[in-house]
């Protein structure tokens, strides 16, 4: 997510984030970027370069705190060698990481100057200018909201960034699913003013974005206040955000099924910008193990909603997250999923098999399953999920559908992009056309894209 400096800015002080994780921990990191270019910083993608290193960090995942430590030791050993040449380096940990552990992170890597949670990247200059003269841990959960002091993108920056823009819209949850940290490092389900989040998206817009995601951890509670102190849904966010002059696709993650109401279900049959795909998490098939994760809905509720969205939008596509092997979970209960992933046919989903993540009520399980197993069902689960990536993706040949192409290719003449269902689409396409959506016909399906051919106006 880090770019070069450019010449004019040479002789800055250089930033080098490096972000792990989620989308919404690249957004984040693109706005503390944002923050370090206000006090002087310019980015850089070489972390030898760097007087300022930010780790953004994740802890969803199994080992996520040991791949931060390990990767500070290779950054302990650099901070000493510019050290040696007389160079300073202020090193941060920023994220869910940070937040989780907080003064352990000091204790494990002495390297570290700064440790600073999600909530609180705002702080970052006065946070900086401290730890220059004391090592200093925040991850307090502050009273002020951070997006109103976070500064504004320059538009030499949005454009560096690309024709497709991430947007936080909501943080927190208070679903407490049994396995997720999210509500003890994120915190409470709080919405940003719908008018907030539209400006942002205009601003972004007016310097040349195009394809916007919204994001939250649990996006589709969304119920941020109007300029009139009335509570906006987010189909009503989607539809305004719509409105905006040079927004052409939206997009949004991640859901909760317990929030797909009935206006964001009409949503995907009305709203003419909004991309015909659900990333729409469920983690089982089997109501038992859906019950132990607290997730607070059942398989059939889950098929419900597919049921009427398709309805809606019967040309939708379907993503989903899974976790196998969780606490208790047999083989009756995992055949459970495999028969919801054949009977929704999604066009991609992720698999993980469960890790304890500490201080979550499923990490006192004590019905653990082996991890021989957990191996042997996630092997199962991804050969079946990746037979519907592939059939999904050859289905789309001879489609004709609209691409924003958002870079050049590696082939002279290509350009890159994603289709309405966020498959990576190829294709030789004059280089003016990127941050145009264009009509595609899909001609090719390769591994991990599709080769579209440019569809000749009439």
């Amino acid at each position: 997510m880090t770019r070069s400096a450019s010449p004019a800015a040479a002789n800055a002080r250089r930033v080098y984030i490096k972000s792990f994780g989620c989308q919404m921990n690249v957004y984040d990191s693109q706005r503390m970027a944002d923050v370090a270019g206000q006090e002087g910083y310019a980015e850089t993608d070489r972390i030898e370069d760097a007087d300022l290193v930010v780790l953004n960090t994740c802890h969803i995942r199994e080992r996520a705190s040991e791949k931060i430590y390990s990767e500070l030791g290779k950054i302990r050993e650099l901070k000493q060698a510019r050290a040696a040449e007389g160079r300073e380096t202020t090193l941060v940990v920023a994220g869910c990481v940070a937040q989780a552990e907080g003064r352990e992170i000091l204790r494990r890597q002495p390297a570290v100057d700064l440790v600073v949670g999600p909530q609180n990247y705002h702080r970052l200059p006065d946070l900086i200018a401290r730890a220059r003269r004391e090592r200093v841990v925040d991850t307090e959960f502050p009273l002020e909201d951070k997006f109103d002091l976070l500064p504004v993108a320059s538009r030499e920056a949005v454009r560096a960034r690309g024709v497709t823009a991430f947007v936080t819209v909501q943080e927190g949850c208070d679903k407490f699913c049994s396995f997720c940290v999210v509500p003890y490092t994120r915190g409470a389900e709080s919405s940003r003013p719908s008018s907030k989040v539209l400006d942002e998206i205009a601003r972004l817009a007016d310097a040349g974005a195009r394809e916007f995601t919204l994001l939250g951890q649990n996006v589709n509670a969304y119920h941020g206040l109007d300029e009139s102190g009335r509570a906006t849904d987010l189909a009503g966010l989607l539809q305004r955000a719509a409105e905006i002059p040079g927004v052409l696709r939206l997009r949004y993650a991640t859901s909760h099924p317990l929030d797909m109401n009935e206006a964001l279900i009409q949503a995907h049959a009305d709203n003419d910008r909004l991309a015909p795909y659900l990333h729409l998490p469920i983690q089982s098939g089997s109501d038992r193990i859906l019950d132990r994760m607290n997730r607070r809905h059942t398989a059939k509720d889950y098929l419900s909603i597919v049921d009427r969205v398709r309805a809606k939008n019967p040309n939708i596509a379907f993503s989903s997250d899974f976790i196998v092997g969780f606490p208790g979970e047999t083989d009756a209960e995992f055949q459970a999923t495999l028969d919801l992933v054949d009977e929704v046919g999604f066009a991609s989903a992720y698999a993980f098999k469960y890790s304890a993540r500490p201080g979550t009520p499923a990490a006192e399980a004590e019905d653990a399953v082996a991890e021989a197993v957990k191996v042997e069902r996630h092997a199962i689960l991804f050969e079946r999920l990746e037979a519907l990536r592939l059939a999904f993706n050859h289905a789309t040949v001879g489609q004709i559908f609209g691409v924003v192409f958002d870079k050049p290719g590696r082939h002279e003449g290509q350009l890159i992009g994603r289709s309405p269902f966020m498959q990576a689409v190829n294709a030789t396409v004059p280089a003016d056309r990127i941050g145009e959506m264009v009509d595609v016909e899909i001609v090719e399906v390769k591994p991990n894209s599709l080769r579209g051919q440019l569809v000749a106006a009439a």
